[in-house]
């Protein structure tokens, strides 16, 4: 299919070609000089995918190798391969609980942000009410500011009620800022589907509870993926917020991964098999929701 379509293309340019009057031999130099171009596409992607693979291949390489070897030099693979720096973190319960605390208030943030953000969302996209646009407005803007702004109030609020140091903390502190990009997507995914069909859902006795979970949610399941998708990415990368709300028994594994300093120094192949952990989450999640994201780019919401 690939050739016939190249000879397609390659007859049209030497029909236009002859329409403009270039000789033979003029014709001849042009498509040589086309097919030697296309021999060489491939470079400029590969090298992009290996300048991206780099930094994640050098960060494996370290896990399994000895902080002595690590400070040691640079090498392009283990000389001396252990598994000592994994067998620490799923051994150690201030490593692995981490990971525990941090996919314990992710998943509380995300279904959180999305059930506030569904209601909020179907308003926005089916409703003209008075400041809808400005309250709207209003609403991005807590997005637009850095985690530090918040980090005092919080910290202030939450000693009050004594919230300090618990997951509800972290997910609700998340909130802030992931309930915004929640309904802004969703408003974008809820405006592409017709209004007729919420009027005719109605008319066959619908109510709006039943047509919402039953018919309207259906329709914008790729938009409920991808706003799940970017508030578990925000949640499981911050790191200001979630160290400043918790002290021992909520930290979640990246406010861990920055004390790993001992008596010998930086212990760096232990953080680069923590960090190797980390990434396996958010590559299951891209993994599934990858379609969705794909749709979300093409309604222009992400």
């Amino acid at each position: 299919m690939a050739s016939a379509n190249e000879r397609t293309t390659d007859t049209a340019i030497a029909a236009g070609s002859l329409r403009s009057g270039l000789s033979q031999e003029q014709l001849a130099r042009r498509m040589r000089k086309r097919g030697e171009e296309s021999k060489f596409w491939w470079v400029i992607p590969t090298l992009y995918i290996l300048f991206l693979l780099l930094p994640i291949y050098w960060l494996v390489n370290m896990s399994f190798k000895t902080n002595t070897e690590i400070v040691s030099g640079l090498t392009l693979y283990p000389h001396e391969p252990t598994l000592r720096n994994y067998r620490i973190i799923f051994t150690d319960p201030s490593w692995y609980m981490g990971y525990v605390n941090s996919i314990t208030y992710v998943v509380m943030n995300m279904v959180i942000s999305v059930a506030v953000a569904l209601p909020a969302a179907y308003a926005f996209s089916r409703y003209r009410f008075l400041g809808d646009k400005h309250l709207f407005f209003w609403l991005l803007t807590n997005r637009m500011a850095p985690p530090a702004v918040f980090a005092l109030p919080f910290f202030q609020l939450y000693s009050a009620f004594g919230l300090i140091d618990t997951h509800i903390a972290v997910a609700l502190a998340h909130c802030l800022f992931n309930v915004p990009l929640a309904v802004w997507i969703l408003e974008g995914f809820m405006s592409g589907v017709p209004k007729e069909i919420d009027e005719t859902a109605y008319i066959d006795g619908y109510s709006f509870p039943r047509f919402f979970f039953k018919i309207f949610m259906p329709l914008i399941a790729s938009g409920i993926g991808v706003a799940a998708f970017f508030c578990f990415m925000f949640s499981w990368v911050e790191l200001l917020l979630a160290r400043t709300l918790t002290t021992t028994d909520a930290k979640p594994i990246a406010a861990v991964m920055t004390r790993t300093v001992s008596a010998s120094g930086m212990d760096w192949g232990l953080l680069a098999a923590a960090g190797v952990l980390t990434l396996i989450p958010g590559a299951i999640v891209i993994w599934f929701v990858r379609n969705y994201i794909a749709k979300g780019f093409a309604l222009g919401r992400v």
